[in-house]
């Protein structure tokens, strides 16, 4: 099992671990430990390095196994038991937190103002979209729904991570804002972000710590997925 170190602690930058699985044909090691982000909910894997023995190897890939975290190297593989320093692309990660919130602010805000259900979504460093099931969206609403996102950058809200047994957390009134719940049922504790008096959700993902930090975004452009799915997409400032 890998202890996931993102998930208190979304700036942690670097970390000491030791190898506990290898897989020579696929070039990649299990951490005992890690902070690069695997994958999930539409965020993309994290980047970085693995230092060992003198090398400074590039991480390709992350991915999640069952209990373990896997890495994917451009380099020779240290040893199992090799202890190792990893060493996260914070660019990058910090550019993943910050439109991660913001995608949080955008589902809050239609949740609200709307109450429209997230039905699939997507993110690069930057930029990404949600689908809604919302069948009234028109134009003259995106320039409103921009607005009220900026506004709740603005109100520099907290973000709040907590751990939940999973009987506690669905006492949450709306915790699951997508169409499909997609929580297993083997999963008996839960993560939650909360936006302070915006939205609160279960997301597996890292995040910045206030919504002041997620700066300049914008509704990019919005499409008609069919009578009742809409897409909005947010375009984030460097």
């Amino acid at each position: 099992m890998t202890e996931r170190l993102y998930q208190p602690d979304s700036y942690l930058r670097e970390f000491d671990a030791t190898v506990v699985g290898l897989d020579r044909d696929e070039g990649a090691i299990a951490l005992d430990r890690s902070a690069f982000y695997p994958g999930g909910g539409g965020q993309p894997h994290d980047l970085g390095s693995i230092v060992a023995g003198g090398s400074d190897v590039p991480v390709t890939r992350v991915k999640a196994r069952g209990d373990s975290v896997w890495h994917w190297l451009a380099g020779p593989l240290p040893d199992e038991g090799a202890e190792i320093r990893g060493v996260i692309d914070w660019d990058r990660r910090y550019r993943l937190m910050r439109t991660h919130t913001s995608m949080h602010i955008l589902c809050g805000v239609v949740w609200r103002d709307y109450a429209a259900q997230v039905t699939g979504g997507n993110m690069e460093p930057l930029g990404g979209h949600l689908d809604f099931e919302f069948e009234t969206l028109r134009q003259e609403l995106v320039a409103e729904i921009e607005t009220r996102i900026l506004a709740e950058v603005e109100a520099a809200r907290d973000v709040r991570v907590r751990t939940l047994l999973r009987a506690e957390a669905f006492k949450i009134p709306d915790l699951i804002r997508t169409k499909v719940n997609l929580l297993p049922e083997g999963i008996q504790q839960v993560r939650t972000v909360e936006i302070v008096g915006l939205d609160l959700q279960a997301d597996g993902g890292t995040h910045v710590a206030n919504t002041r930090e997620v700066g300049a975004v914008r509704v990019a452009k919005y499409k008609s997925k069919g009578r009742i799915n809409k897409r909005i997409y947010l375009e984030l400032d460097v």
